[in-house]
């Protein structure tokens, strides 16, 4: 039985790419999205823009999470032309390199941690501290956690959160963000102003709108699930916070492919630097890993982690109010 080190040990193997099959996959799922988004304009009728719409925000989000992988060096590491092809899509999704990049390591680092900031990750108070701040910070709290403020994540969670907050907070270490902001509406402007505003609707709004909730509610529900837990700092380990309060997200193979494999959290909370196409691979190799905690898209599901607001001490689970 591995545990700890050992467990953490055991996964190394896998954390190294094909560097053929990293390409193949990221130039294949932005060939794809440029096709939908071409079909956003030029389709026959407005059915088949809306299918093509829908299906690009399903596909930013894969693209969002091969991105993911190459900010962790797990794929396309010191490759420059990978370097500028992020870089660019972290502008069109209203995340660009140096804040996520920043904001994930610490979110790797202190997941499930009780008494740390919450830089990268939805915050978590105890039932205790919940009671004692006043009423605006309680309603600070839970509009940051409400579901209204996840569903919309285009807005709350990429333009506020990744780029405008980071901007006030410190420009200086953030103009990237600027940067992305500017080309982002430029080209939200040039499509609306040169191919119309239904164009605009089917090209930008509805896949921006969908890609930044799916995105907000992925990475929400893969530590805000019923039987995640939490430590306190001196009792956090790195492997614990893998196993206890990461997820492991059941879903249809359509959306694995649209995820990445990004529902294989608990592995990627073990080893950040394993590809996503190898995560199934290394569940299949390590029984420990075979047996993680669970949750899915399914609606009980996703209304089970939208209740869960505080950390009850005594009960030991995330409870609602």
């Amino acid at each position: 039985m591995l545990t700890g080190k050992q467990l953490i040990l055991a996964t190394k193997p896998f954390a190294k790419e094909d560097r053929t099959k990293s390409w193949i996959l990221t130039i294949s799922s932005f060939l794809i999205l440029i096709a939908l988004l071409a079909g956003t304009v030029y389709n026959i009728h407005w059915s088949l823009k809306l299918l093509c719409s829908i299906c690009a925000g399903f596909v930013i989000v894969r693209i969002f999470v091969i991105y993911h992988d190459h900010q962790h060096k797990a794929i396309l590491d010191k490759s420059k032309l990978a370097d500028i092809l992020f870089m660019i899509f972290g502008f069109y999704v209203l995340a660009p390199t140096g804040i996520w990049s920043a904001s994930h390591d610490y979110h790797h680092k202190n997941n499930s941690k009780l008494f740390s900031a919450s830089i990268g990750s939805y915050p978590i108070y105890t039932k205790q501290k919940f009671e004692r701040i006043s009423r605006g910070e309680q309603l600070h709290y839970l509009f940051i956690r409400h579901p209204l403020t996840i569903i919309f994540g285009y807005f709350f969670t990429f333009m506020y959160g990744m780029c405008i907050k980071s901007i006030i907070n410190r420009l200086s270490k953030n103009v990237d963000s600027l940067i992305g902001l500017i080309l982002h509406f430029a080209y939200q402007f040039c499509v609306f102003y040169f191919l119309g505003w239904q164009t605009w609707i089917f090209m930008c709004a509805i896949p921006h709108f969908i890609s930044g909730g799916l995105g907000s509610y992925l990475f929400y529900a893969q530590h805000n699930f019923p039987t995640a837990t939490f430590a306190g700092n001196e009792e956090w380990t790195y492997e614990g916070a893998a196993l206890e309060s990461s997820s492991y997200m059941e879903l249809s193979a359509p959306l694995r492919w649209a995820t990445a494999n990004i529902g294989y959290h608990h592995i990627h909370h073990m080893n950040s630097r394993i590809p996503f196409y190898r995560l199934p691979e290394v569940m299949a190799a390590i029984p420990e890993l075979q047996t993680p905690k669970k949750t899915s898209l399914r609606p009980k599901d996703v209304m089970a982690c939208f209740r869960l607001k505080v950390w009850d001490f005594e009960q030991q689970k995330m409870v609602g109010l």
